[in-house]
């Protein structure tokens, strides 16, 4: 029973850890939004439309840095309409999570993090530019919603109130999907996790594994590739697979928020074949 009680309690600390870490990137996020609904003038919001041309390669570069933070933000600002889908591609395919952290922290892989923020750079500001295009040339058009459609929290209170309510609202939801994902980590344990993914490592068809591994809106996933790698029981090119659609917590968010499915399957859709094309493309070249 002591075990029992002591393994739940892992895990609830290590949940309320993981999503603490989070909550500054998304009250921001949620101020800014408000900012521009109710305060901003209209050439502010046409600074920020043009902005957003550019978004793919300030995605790009801001997603490098070891934070899982602003893929949940930028999925809020796209969920508005504020930035596009190229940007929301970008930043998520150039998030690591904790692998930066982690390969800095090992003397024998440390000179490996350029080529891995190097490649993750160039994937997310290729594919993000051309989803742009892809979908300008299609006539798609994101729908701006207001955020505080229908829930009453605009009422009184102002901006600020406004963006607490959405960010407890989110932090709660986020909680709950690290308390689950931690549970089945605990229950399954890492170790088997890594020692199923270290014996198929080295296959051509690694990539495509490794990129549904990496969806897990949890670090460990992130952590589990990394250290992977770094053992040289995967390939460079599995671990960007995996490491590339691993977003953080920013595809949940995007679904929580984005109200549209078809988008949001949109998104998940390029995510995952671009970290596939992308992993296949490294194994071949031999990278």
């Amino acid at each position: 029973m002591q075990e029992l009680l002591h393994t739940v309690w892992h895990i609830v600390l290590h949940s309320l850890v993981d999503t603490a870490k989070l909550i500054p990137f998304l009250f921001l996020a949620y101020l800014l939004m408000e900012f521009i609904e109710n305060k901003a003038s209209e050439k502010m919001e046409k600074t920020m439309k043009r902005v957003g041309r550019a978004g793919p390669v300030i995605g790009s570069a801001l997603g490098l840095f070891p934070q899982c933070g602003f893929s949940a933000s930028i999925a809020n600002l796209y969920a508005t309409g504020l930035v596009s889908v190229g940007t929301v591609i970008a930043v998520f395919l150039s998030t690591s999570d904790e692998a930066v952290l982690l390969m800095v922290s090992d003397p024998q892989s440390v000179g490996q993090v350029w080529k891995l923020l190097l490649s993750k750079f160039i994937i997310a500001l290729v594919a993000g530019f051309a989803v742009d295009v892809v979908l300008k040339l299609t006539g798609f058009k994101k729908k701006e919603i207001d955020l505080c459609e229908n829930c009453g929290c605009d009422e009184e209170g102002g901006i600020f109130r406004s963006a607490v309510y959405h960010t407890v609202r989110i932090v709660i939801f986020i909680f709950v999907i690290n308390l689950i994902f931690g549970a089945v980590f605990e229950t399954v344990g890492e170790e088997r996790v890594s020692s199923l993914l270290s014996d198929i490592g080295s296959s051509w068809y690694m990539p495509f594994i490794t990129a549904v591994v990496g969806f897990i809106p949890n670090c460990a996933s992130s952590i589990i590739l990394t250290e992977l790698y770094i053992e040289g029981a995967l390939s460079f090119g599995a671990a960007v697979a995996g490491l590339c659609s691993g977003a953080g917590i920013g595809v949940a968010v995007l679904i929580k928020t984005n109200r549209s499915k078809r988008e949001n399957l949109m998104i998940i859709a390029i995510l995952y074949f671009t970290a596939v094309i992308s992993g296949v493309a490294l194994q071949l070249l031999g990278i």
